[in-house]
C-alpha cells in the first residue's frame, strides 16, 4: 500500500505512511506489520509505559540502516499526545531539557509505530500528573552475556537471582531483551532515587563472589567474556531499559518477551528463547501478561 492513509484510532485520527516499506529485510516484516503489532500487543504493552517517559529507536529505512535514538517528541507529535518536560543535563544534544511521549493508549503508540519507533526504551520511574519525577517503583537486572556465553549462561544467573531477590521478599518477572540477554525485574516502594542501584549493585557482587566463573559484576570489556555481566547500573534514573513487548532492531523483528519461569529453567539453546512479533501475540492469547505482577498492589521495600 503506497502513499498516505487517514484513519481513525479511538477518536483520534491519524496519517499513516509508507505501509508497504519493508523494515526487516530479512523477513519482509513491513511499516504495516510494525503498526499491526504494536495495535494488537497494545492492550498488555499500554500499562507498562503509563506515565512512564519514552525514548524511541527509530529506524525509518528499515534495521538494515542505521537508526538513531530520539527523545524529543514535540517536533512530531500531534497535540493530543501527551508529552513531559524533563531535564537532560550531559545530554548529546546539548539540550537542558526534552518533551518526552508518554504513550499511554492505542493511538499514541499507533502514532510512535508510524515513525518507525521501533524500539520504545523506558527509565525505572513514573512523573505525576504535573510531570513531577517520582522516585523509582522498579528494580532491574540487565543480564548481559559475554561470547560465547549466552541466554543459557543467562537463564542459569536468573534462577539463582531470582532466589535470592525472592528471600529478600520481592517477587521477580523475567523477560528476553529480545536482543541476546535477558532482564530481571520486581516492583519496589523507594524514598530514594538511589537506592534501586545501591541494591542491585550489591546483588551483583554478591553473585559475583558466589559464582565467579560464570557472573561479572564490574563493566570492563575484558571481564566479559564468557560470563554473564550483571548490569545493575540500569537503574540509575539517568538510564531507560526496553519495554516488555517492545520490537527488537534484529535482523527478525524479535520483541523482549516476558517468560515464565518454567521456561527459564528449561532454557538450553539460545533458540529456545528466541520470539518474534507473532510469537508474542500467540503468546498473550495463551498467557495473558506475563508481567502483569508488576501492576499488582502495592510494592515492597527494599530490604537494608
Amino acid at each position: 500500500m503506497a502513499g498516505e492513509v487517514l484513519v481513525e484510532v479511538d477518536g483520534r485520527r491519524l496519517r499513516l505512511s509508507n505501509l508497504d516499506k519493508v523494515l526487516y529485510p530479512e523477513d519482509g516484516f513491513t511499516k504495516g506489520d510494525v503498526i499491526d503489532y504494536y495495535s494488537r500487543v497494545a492492550p498488555v504493552l499500554a500499562p507498562h509505559l503509563l506515565d512512564r517517559p519514552v525514548t524511541f529507536r527509530r529506524f525509518p529505512d528499515g534495521v538494515a540502516k542505521p537508526g538513531f535514538f530520539e527523545k524529543n517528541a514535540s517536533r512530531h507529535s500531534p497535540e493530543w499526545i501527551r508529552t513531559v518536560t524533563i531535564e537532560t543535563p550531559g545530554s548529546s544534544t546539548g539540550a537542558e531539557s526534552l518533551d518526552f511521549a508518554l504513550l499511554c493508549d492505542l493511538p499514541s503508540l499507533v502514532w510512535a509505530a508510524n515513525l518507525a519507533g521501533l524500539e520504545l526504551h523506558v527509565p525505572q520511574w513514573t512523573v505525576g500528573a504535573r510531570g513531577g519525577k517520582r522516585h523509582p517503583d522498579r528494580l532491574v537486572f540487565d543480564l548481559d552475556p559475554g561470547p560465547p556465553a549466552t541466554i543459557v549462561e543467562c537463564a542459569r544467573v536468573a534462577l539463582r537471582l531470582r532466589e535470592l531477590l525472592t528471600d529478600d521478599g520481592l517477587d521477580v518477572v523475567a523477560k528476553t531483551s529480545g536482543s541476546k540477554g535477558m532482564q530481571l525485574y520486581a516492583a519496589v516502594t523507594t524514598a530514594s532515587d538511589t537506592r534501586t542501584s545501591d541494591y542491585a549493585k550489591a546483588m551483583a557482587e554478591r553473585l559475583e563472589k558466589e559464582l565467579p566463573d560464570l557472573v561479572v559484576s564490574r563493566m570492563a570489556k575484558n571481564l566479559r567474556p564468557r560470563k554473564v555481566f550483571i548490569d545493575w547500573s540500569q537503574n540509575n534514573p539517568n538510564k531507560t531499559t526496553v519495554a516488555p513487548y517492545s520490537l527488537r532492531a534484529r535482523p527478525l523483528p524479535t520483541a523482549s518477551t516476558p517468560l515464565t519461569w518454567a521456561e527459564v529453567a528449561a532454557c538450553r539453546a539460545p533458540e529456545d528463547l528466541v520470539f518474534t512479533a507473532d510469537d508474542v501475540l500467540d503468546r498473550v492469547e495463551e498467557h495473558g501478561d506475563l508481567f502483569a505482577p508488576l501492576l499488582a498492589g502495592k510494592a515492597p521495600r527494599l530490604p537494608r
